[in-house]
């Protein structure tokens, strides 16, 4: 089995920033974290250096695509390999699998697909984020129209069957019997609220079944109004519910993020990439159904101009929410590490370093950008995010 000491001068190991501490590696486990002076002589070192950052493996809950491959094109075994393959050279370990407003078919086919994965043991699959059909229409977005529809009964069975790995479904909590949440919270399934126009009495209400947070904040929801806040205004209102946000440049105005960070804080608001086929690929279009999505300057749209997830990694998130809003690099890293592995019920497992963790990590400039990262105990320098 092999072994290796990592010596890190800055270490962020998802609670807080340690000075002078080595991680030790054995396989593919983590299984000490100590002062550099305790480090065992039977140890090879490697030293960073000062000036770096070592974090957790990167997580990120929500990937619609990447490598040239859209999950919702691709559900079986070979596309999700493909895509977490293509994500993971770009610094992220544990991804999502989103299926963007699927038929009952193609539902199904996405939970073989993840329960293949797993099987398989695909690195870096941590379950499946399905996200609609059961949304509010006028919030579609780029969903396409004729896939929105109600919450069936067969799909509350299929959704509540039991599932090897996280499950988490996003849907617009107005659109949704009471109930129903209820039965999705006691399965297991994590319950997040978007494309949505509820009220905060509905998203209250439904807090109160179990719904766990909100799906790209601000995005696919009306803006906030003095009578009328929507479900910005009850996200940003509640300190205990988590929210996703994708900091891309072009999803969410800087103002708004900071007003997101002051209301929620680093340890509730986290990264999603939204992250589509062009993501490590040379791709510069794809489709959604019926509608061509095409890349002009780092921004994917259709043709009238609405966005269509983003070409977005979440190393690049973490960059770009340190050069926009110049907060400390360790609050950065906890938004796509420690919190959106809370909000999953996987903090005593992913988002850390620490004995027993997988020896999946990521090594971070002054600032912020991603210089490598260990998977298994394995170093590969960056990747930059056009092109494999």
């Amino acid at each position: 089995m092999t072994r290796q000491a990592i010596l890190a001068p800055r270490l962020f190991d998802g609670t807080s920033l340690e000075a002078d501490k080595a991680v030790l590696i054995e396989g593919d486990r983590i299984t000490a974290v100590l002062p550099f002076a305790d480090v065992p002589s039977s140890f090879p070192i490697i030293r960073l250096d000062g000036a770096s950052y070592l974090a957790p493996g990167l997580v990120d809950l929500q990937v619609n695509g990447g490598g040239g491959v859209l999950f919702n094109d691709a559900l079986d075994f070979e596309g999700l390999a493909a895509i977490a393959a293509a994500h993971r050279k770009l610094g992220t370990s544990w991804i999502q699998p989103t299926v963007i407003s699927g038929s009952t078919r193609q539902i199904a086919a996405a939970l073989d697909a993840a329960r293949a994965a797993f099987a398989a043991r695909i690195p870096g699959v941590l379950g499946l984020h399905i996200e609609g059909p059961f949304l509010n229409p006028r919030q579609r977005g780029i969903h396409p129209p004729d896939a929105i529809r109600p919450l069936a009964t067969a799909d509350l069975e299929l959704l509540t069957a039991p599932f090897p790995g996280v499950l988490m479904l996003t849907l617009a909590p107005e659109t949704i019997p009471r109930p129903a949440l209820s039965v999705l919270r006691k399965a297991g399934v994590i319950v997040m609220a978007g494309h949505t126009e509820a009220t905060p009495e509905e998203i209250a209400a439904a807090q109160s079944l179990g719904l766990a947070g909100f799906t790209h904040l601000f995005n696919a929801m009306p803006p906030i109004a003095a009578r009328a806040p929507g479900p910005a205004g009850a996200a940003l209102a509640d300190h205990a519910g988590f929210a996703s946000v994708i900091v891309d440049g072009w999803h969410v105005h800087a103002t708004s993020l900071r007003l997101a960070l002051a209301a929620k804080g680093a340890d509730r608001l986290f990264l999603v990439s939204d992250g589509m086929p062009t993501v490590g690929s040379s791709a510069t279009s794809f489709r959604i159904g019926e509608t061509l999505v095409s890349l002009h300057e780092g921004r994917l749209t259709a043709s009238d101009g609405t966005l269509a997830g983003a070409h977005l990694c979440v190393a690049e998130a973490v960059r770009n929410v340190h050069r926009l809003l110049g907060i400390a690099p360790a609050d950065a890293l906890r938004m796509a590490t420690a919190t959106p592995a809370a909000c999953i019920c996987r903090g005593n497992r992913l988002g850390i370093i620490g004995p027993g963790a997988h020896a999946d990590l990521a090594l971070f400039d002054d600032s912020c950008a991603l210089l490598g990262t260990w998977s298994g105990g394995v170093f590969t320098a960056a990747r930059t995010l056009v092109g494999t």
